[in-house]
């Protein structure tokens, strides 16, 4: 990469001091606007005003975020840089208790390196997801790497837009392979011992949230016994975990039947009869009203709701939606009930989170004592540099009833 007077990507001083800080996006300002013309995935050299150099990044000049920092020296986007990256990656990894699973988040974008990648491992098949079109044209190099690095079956590769509200959108999200062999049709994959279906080509997720691992296992470490209710169970992830664990039942709530329907497979992969569970399709707001006039009660309630409702029959949104499903919630538990909530809105910060079961808490006239607040798992890694990659909250609490 030469310096020219003919290609300066300058930035002020306040991404300047940003990117002295660590963090790795350039957003899109008055600065910007002057860059010179580029396509999108260039790599360039970034200056402040001074002509200091910034350090190399990716280009993607129609986005919100138009450049994303690869490394503070100039580099070479190439295999031998990018097999560096995931050695780095492994590095990370081998500190973490992974020998009971066979899939597992091996690239966690900005935490590892590469703003804006994504690599997941799914037993012997690789997703690779990018959320910036920055990165379409090293797909090649990315794939390359990838597969001498870790010899897999197949490499899968899908966009990951940013309007995912948007349901148009999300019908074309489509996994495309990119080398070896197709993953076959019903394709399982192993957590802590436990065997979950998972779909890489035809979804935006793929059926399971790596990131949820290890509250996974703490649920099933937590569950013998109890009467547990999973709200926005998704493909029951977590039920299978309680269930597992000995919950005497596992009530399953979400509005699409077909995902439900992947939860009883799932119970099914690991030997459990789902005809003992409960699954319910329905809006998680009007089927805990409901229960609640029923008189049913619950030793766990666990609310996992996705960041936004991609169905226009469910009004839930995480912001603002917490406090009032978490109230209503606390009527299904009695004094000494476990209650976990959860929210990968990363837009919140856990402050603000408990600001929301607070306002449950005072509205309901229910008492709750933290006992356990955690995060996503290891290998969604994030540096200090970069707040925003610490999004998951986990919040484990137990209900008393005021006196």
């Amino acid at each position: 990469m030469k310096k020219t007077s003919q290609f300066r990507f300058i930035v002020g001083n306040e991404t300047k001091r940003m990117l002295s800080l660590g963090h790795p996006w350039v957003i899109a300002d008055r600065y910007t606007a002057k860059w010179p013309r580029s396509k999108t995935g260039d790599l360039i050299e970034l200056l402040s005003e001074a002509n200091e150099p910034l350090g190399t990044a990716l280009i993607d000049p129609s986005a919100r975020i138009v450049a994303r920092v690869l490394s503070p020296k100039l580099i070479k986007l190439d295999c031998s840089w990018l097999q560096k990256c995931l050695h780095n990656a492994d590095q990370t990894r081998k500190w973490l208790n992974l020998s009971q699973s066979n899939a597992w988040r091996l690239v966690n974008a900005e935490g590892d390196g590469l703003p804006g990648l994504c690599v997941d491992r799914y037993g012997d098949y690789l997703l690779v997801q990018y959320y910036t079109l920055a990165w379409e044209p090293h797909l090649a190099k990315i794939i390359q790497a990838l597969n001498d690095h870790y010899q897999p079956l197949g490499i899968y590769a899908k966009f990951r837009p940013p309007q995912t509200r948007n349901q148009v959108v999300l019908k074309k999200v489509k996994a495309q392979l990119k080398i070896g062999q197709p993953i076959p049709n019903q394709y399982n994959i192993i957590e802590n011992d436990l065997s979950f279906i998972v779909e890489l080509t035809n979804d935006l997720h793929t059926g399971l949230f790596f990131d949820q691992r290890d509250n996974r296992l703490m649920l099933k470490k937590m569950a013998g016994g109890q009467r547990v209710l999973n709200l926005f169970a998704y493909t029951g992830a977590f039920s299978v975990a309680a269930a597992s664990g000995g919950a005497t039942q596992v009530t399953s709530v979400d509005i699409a039947a077909r995902y439900l329907d992947w939860a009883k497979e799932n119970f099914w992969s690991n030997g459990i009869d789902p005809s003992a569970h409960e699954f319910i399709v329905g809006d998680c707001f009007a089927v805990v009203k409901n229960m609640k006039k029923e008189g049913r009660m619950f030793d766990t309630v666990l609310i996992d709701p996705p960041s936004f409702s991609t169905t226009h029959k469910s009004r839930f949104r995480t912001s603002g939606g917490t406090a009032e499903l978490v109230k209503e919630a606390l009527g299904l538990l009695p004094s000494g009930g476990m209650l976990m909530t959860s929210s990968n809105l990363q837009k919140m910060s856990l402050s603000d989170y408990l600001k929301e079961l607070r306002r449950a808490s005072i509205e309901s006239k229910r008492s709750l004592k933290v006992i356990n607040i955690s995060s996503q798992s290891g290998d969604f890694p994030y540096a200090p540099t970069f707040p925003e990659g610490q999004y998951l909250k986990f919040v484990t609490s137990i209900v008393q009833d005021e006196f």
